[in-house]
């Protein structure tokens, strides 16, 4: 056996050794989101944007209405002051805008620019191409597998949450 197997014996309890498996499944898993990220980051650079700043796009334009920012740290699951650089850095660039609530003068609420909407046109076909380059290896049977598998992840259902 070489020394990067994974042990499949029974452990002291009788029971499979699953931690080893486990333990790489977590690593295999890591190592993907690091090379997705770097993949999102190389196909987001020539619209010039970053990754965060691309989520925070595509949340504002789900909203139904401008929300306002801790409507937005809120669904990003990230603390307020983290929305309030993303907004600045999209404000700059007059991706979106802060505009006031028409019922509330003290709240601030965050609409997309016209530049903004061709970005997250942008962004569309730039997701698109990193997908293409992550999946490139699998078929398109392999694709669907691991589409489901994925949703089994993503979607554990309500004893699976956190």
């Amino acid at each position: 056996m070489s020394t990067s197997a994974v042990p499949t014996g029974p452990g002291r309890s009788g029971e499979p050794d699953t931690e080893g498996t486990d333990g790489l499944l977590a690593e295999q898993l890591l190592r993907l989101t690091r090379r997705l990220h770097r993949i999102q980051k190389r196909h987001l650079e020539p619209v010039g944007i970053t990754p965060a700043q691309s989520r925070l796009l595509r949340t504002v334009a789900h909203f139904g209405e401008p929300p306002r920012m801790a409507d937005l740290a809120a669904r990003l699951e990230v603390v307020p002051r983290a929305v309030t650089s993303l907004v600045d850095g999209l404000e700059a660039v007059d991706r979106v805008r802060r505009v006031p609530d028409p019922n509330n003068r003290r709240v601030v609420r965050i609409e997309l620019t016209d530049a903004g909407r061709a970005t997250l046109r942008e962004l569309r076909s730039a997701r698109r191409a990193a997908a293409e380059d992550i999946l490139a290896p699998l078929t398109a049977a392999q694709r669907e597998v691991l589409g489901g598998l994925l949703s089994a992840l993503v979607d554990p259902g309500p004893e699976g949450g956190c």
